[in-house]
């Protein structure tokens, strides 16, 4: 295996030794699929021996990373090129395979059938938004910034528009967006190493670390391609297996994606059935009484804590006077000491648990109905037609900002300066569009699949026979899965279920009941699409400091072994800044990634394809429409999405824009970027002739260099 890493000074000079060069990688990953395959089998057959639960975890946590760590360790190089562009030889399919793996992160892999099973057709717009941008980065983008053979999207702009200043906003964008797209990688990262261990979520972000860490530190891109080869492989077979199995359990059909419809039908079925349902319309109507007792405390809140801290400092008087059990005196105290400090703590805790009760009280656990398009009714009063309008065009605004996004998203970029030629960066985003398609095509009947598992043998469930799965991921967060006997019924409503998006592909072995060498095998999976994505991103913002900032900018005169040493040291301190904001749980995994699309989209969009496309476009209107656009979407993501207003201390009322929320905060941030560069660009004097030609040579695939 270390033969086929090579050394640094490793080249490919003509077809043979490129045949040759592939059908090593062939081999060797036909051999490394094959073990894995049997590594599985044998973990599976020591399950069924005896082999305990929490060892089955450590050992696929500790054989994956050790794995990665291995090619890590194989492919260390200080060699400019194969540090930053893996040598630009990885052939189209290769490069293909590990953009899947770039692309699979914690939100496709983990976040997106937990969306869909959460919002219905609401979130394919997830899955049309991110593959329509793989069209839009081969017909706009990757060839031709492969032709102009830099290392890095802020390097395409220093190098086009011809100054530090492009260069320099470009940098800052990239941190940014990348930056953000890290976090919520780590936290998915925390979230699976903690469910496959049993160690704590912050514990769980560190163990998963070093994982990335050794892979990009030591080798650079040349290392991550190929562990993102490994972990394609990983994350692609993890994924399938649950499903299939589902389908074949449910259907006797092993091809879930041609199910799909079948079971949808049956599942809108069990939805009109629940809807009416007497029992649930019970628990509904208590959570209507609780947000309506809410409402009331919320009018007085002095008043209603002090009535609240009277009542419990009496209870627990009384049961310590009347000699009470101790468990109940201690259940007393803890409830006394839970109450909120202040009047202002009081009206945050009061409002936050009234918005729960209040979504609680609506039909389905406020799941919309799974087939129905949009909100409201087009048909309806006028209130049910602009539910109807508003939610098909918030639908519309996030294919937009996903579409835009992916095409400009620097990590993704990247991964096309690494292969031999613009034909191959072609054919790469094929083949990427294809292991991308492999898994989006099954997220939808995955979703479909575990709502019906749920709604049949969970739902009417009594409580002391419910799945060993629900207690058990209750354990690991309560705010991913929780359930309350509302009712005092002693059996499983619907709504007194809650359950959260990022769990639903790590708990489907289990829902389905398959052995948990196969919940350890999708962990790993999931673990492998957020270590991927992660290094493709920190090697990302250690690459935009250490080449476009330190290099370009400060220290021309660098040497090549400065460079990489100071990208190496940069990739060690963003990993652990990145850990330490993730250990917050600052948001949910899938508005952390669409707001770095957001930002990918309003900063770069406009500035590269008007780069390609219009010789006219200068430096200056560049600049300054990355600002305009980025600036205009973070201001109205800070002024409309509730953490970030609660990060920069925002009281003002929530004002969004033609009723568009904050996740596609792009789809404004994008034309400003395109009319400022163009107008600017207008009254600017023109780049220079050298710029104009070189533009030119690049969008003509036969134009000579002159």
């Amino acid at each position: 295996m270390a033969g086929m890493f090579g050394s640094a000074d490793e080249t490919v000079s003509n077809a043979a030794s490129k045949a040759a060069f592939k059908q090593n990688l062939n081999k060797v990953y036909t051999w490394y699929t094959g073990g894995f395959v049997t590594f599985v089998v044998v973990l599976a057959i020591l399950e069924q021996m005896g082999l305990p639960r929490q060892w089955i975890g450590f050992i696929f946590l500790l054989a994956t990373i050790g794995l990665y760590a291995g090619i890590g360790i194989m492919s260390r190089t200080n060699d400019a090129a194969e540090y930053y562009v893996a040598g630009r030889r990885v052939p189209a399919i290769y490069n293909g395979m590990a953009t899947g793996a770039d692309w699979m992160s914690a939100a496709s892999f983990i976040g997106m059938a937990g969306t869909l099973y959460l919002t219905g057709y609401a979130g394919l717009a997830f899955i049309m938004g991110w593959t329509g941008g793989y069209c839009l980065v081969a017909l706009f983008l990757a060839p031709y910034m492969r032709k102009f053979g830099q290392f890095t999207v802020p390097d395409f702009l220093g190098e086009r528009y011809g100054g530090n200043l492009p260069r320099f906003i470009g940098i800052v964008a990239a941190i940014l967006c990348s930056f953000t797209y890290v976090v919520a990688q780590i936290y998915g990262v925390g979230l699976i190493t903690s469910r496959l261990t049993g160690v704590q979520f912050e514990l769980g972000i560190f163990l998963g670390l070093g994982g990335i860490l050794v892979c990009s530190f030591l080798g650079g891109m040349r290392a991550v391609t190929w562990t993102q080869v490994a972990q394609y492989i990983i994350l692609i077979v993890a994924y399938m297996i649950p499903v299939v199995w589902l389908s074949v359990k449910q259907t006797s059909v092993p091809v879930p994606q041609a199910i799909y419809g079948f079971q949808l039908e049956k599942v809108t079925a069990l939805e009109k059935k629940l809807s009416s349902d007497p029992k649930e319309l019970e628990v509904r109507e208590v959570f209507k009484q609780r947000s309506a007792a809410l409402a009331e405390k919320l009018k007085n809140p002095d008043a209603a804590l002090a009535a609240d801290k009277a009542a419990a400092e009496k209870k627990v008087a009384d049961l310590k006077a009347a000699n009470g059990p101790a468990a109940d005196i201690a259940a007393a105290e803890k409830a006394l000491a839970a109450l909120p400090k202040d009047a202002a703590a009081a009206t945050k805790a009061w409002t936050a648990a009234k918005a729960g009760a209040d979504s609680k009280s609506r039909p389905l656990n406020a799941m919309p109905a799974h087939s129905a398009q949009y909100a409201g009714d087009p048909n309806g009063d006028a209130a049910a037609q602009k539910a109807y309008d508003v939610s098909r065009r918030n639908f519309l605004a996030l294919i937009f900002c996903l579409m835009v996004g992916t095409a400009a998203l620097p990590h993704i970029l990247m991964r096309y300066y690494t292969v031999p030629s613009v034909k191959e960066a072609r054919e790469s985003v094929s083949w990427s569009l294809f292991f991308i398609f492999l898994l989006y095509f099954t997220a939808p009947a995955l979703a479909v699949l575990v709502k019906f598992e749920v709604f049949t043998l969970v739902v009417g469930t009594p409580f002391d026979q419910l799945p060993a799965w629900v207690a058990s991921w209750a354990k690991v967060d309560p705010t991913l899965l929780s359930v309350t006997d509302v009712n005092k019924d002693g059996i499983l409503q619907l709504n007194e279920m809650t359950i959260g998006g990022d769990i639903v592909v790590l708990a489907t072995p289990e829902i389905g009941g398959l052995p948990y060498v196969i919940s350890g095998l999708v962990a790993a999976g999931g673990l492998a699409a957020a270590l991927s994505t992660a290094d493709g991103l920190l090697l990302t913002i250690a690459n935009a400091l250490s080449h476009d900032l330190y290099y370009k900018m400060i220290d021309p005169n660098a040497s090549t072994a400065r460079r990489v040493a100071l990208s190496k040291m940069l990739l060690l301190v963003v990993a652990l800044a990145a850990a330490y904001v993730a250990a917050q749980k600052p948001a949910d995994i899938l508005f952390l990634v669409s707001a770095a699309f957001s930002f990918a989209a309003a900063a770069f969009f406009p500035a590269l394809t008007l780069g390609i496309f219009w010789k006219r476009a200068t430096g200056i209107a560049a600049s300054l429409g990355m600002v305009a656009g980025l600036g205009v979407t973070f201001y109205y993501m800070v002024m409309t999405q509730p953490w970030l207003r609660g990060v920069f201390g925002v009281t003002s009322p929530v004002q969004l824009w033609w009723d568009i929320q904050p996740i596609s905060a792009g789809l404004f941030g994008v034309p400003i970027g395109f009319a400022v560069i163009i107008l600017v660009s207008l009254v600017t004097p023109a780049p220079s002739r050298k710029i104009q030609e070189l533009v030119e040579f690049v969008r003509y695939p036969n134009l000579k260099a002159s």
